[in-house]
């Protein structure tokens, strides 16, 4: 009896420190949650530091490679850079670590941990997210990077390539807000914490940029290939006329 009792309160302690964490919602499932132990500061300082140094040292590669890039060439090749880096090193960490998220101490691990406050889906192993960020990593992070090589070399598959790419892009991010907000409205179901910063900043604004660079780039790819089919048939108009 003694050893029952002794099991029920070593099972009982066990699943407490399984579940408490500061997420929402507060009955989630965080298998061997770990505090992170960077600070916030800290976290974000070396995530924006990366992007800037990404960004700079996109802007003087590309530059060299080819001089004569049109300045909207080269910020359409820096944001691919960026996005396809993001996508492979940051979605991809996700993609091999989920199930194991929650305890991760490391780098990116702990800065999914902070990003997760405005969505704890990410902790909960979540099929949906799963799904989406492999997705997400395998192709487009690949497909990304290969936009940016097309646009360097000034390749005519750069615009039906960047438009596969920005469509599977504005895609994924409008289910990802799509499912969110489904689950808010319809379940009552809030997967982030009621701070105002961790909704609007972390999961309304910074998601925001795969909706609308996207959208501005799959404009630009069906204009630019519609003006080159047009241009095209009048080719084949002048060949037949002579």
């Amino acid at each position: 009896m003694g050893s029952q009792i002794v099991h029920f309160m070593a099972n009982s302690t066990s699943d407490l420190a399984t579940q408490y964490h500061p997420y929402h919602p507060q009955d989630s499932h965080i298998p061997n949650y770990a505090p992170n132990s960077w600070s916030v500061p800290a976290l974000l300082s070396v995530f924006f530091g990366v992007c800037t140094t990404l960004f700079s040292s996109t802007y003087f590669v590309a530059n060299a490679l080819n001089p004569k890039l049109r300045r909207s060439d080269l910020i359409t090749i820096m944001w691919f850079v960026l996005s396809g880096s993001i996508h492979l090193f940051f979605e991809g960490y996700y993609a091999l670590h989920w199930s194991t998220l929650g305890s991760k101490q490391t780098l990116i691990g702990q800065m999914w941990k902070e990003y997760a406050f405005s969505d704890s889906r990410y902790l909960t192993r979540n099929s949906m997210v799963l799904c989406l960020e492999t997705m997400t990593a395998v192709c487009w992070g690949p497909g990304c990077l290969l936009v940016a090589w097309l646009i360097v070399r000034d390749r005519p598959e750069r615009f039906p390539v960047q438009l596969v790419v920005s469509v599977g892009q504005l895609y994924g991010d409008a289910l990802y807000y799509a499912t969110s907000i489904f689950d808010e409205v319809v379940t009552g179901v809030r997967y982030s914490r009621p701070e105002a910063a961790y909704y609007w900043c972390y999961f309304v604004l910074m998601n925001s940029f795969w909706l609308f660079i996207p959208a501005v780039l799959v404009y630009q790819s069906v204009t630019r290939t519609a003006e080159a089919v047009s241009v095209a048939r009048r080719m084949e108009g002048l060949k037949k006329a002579i």
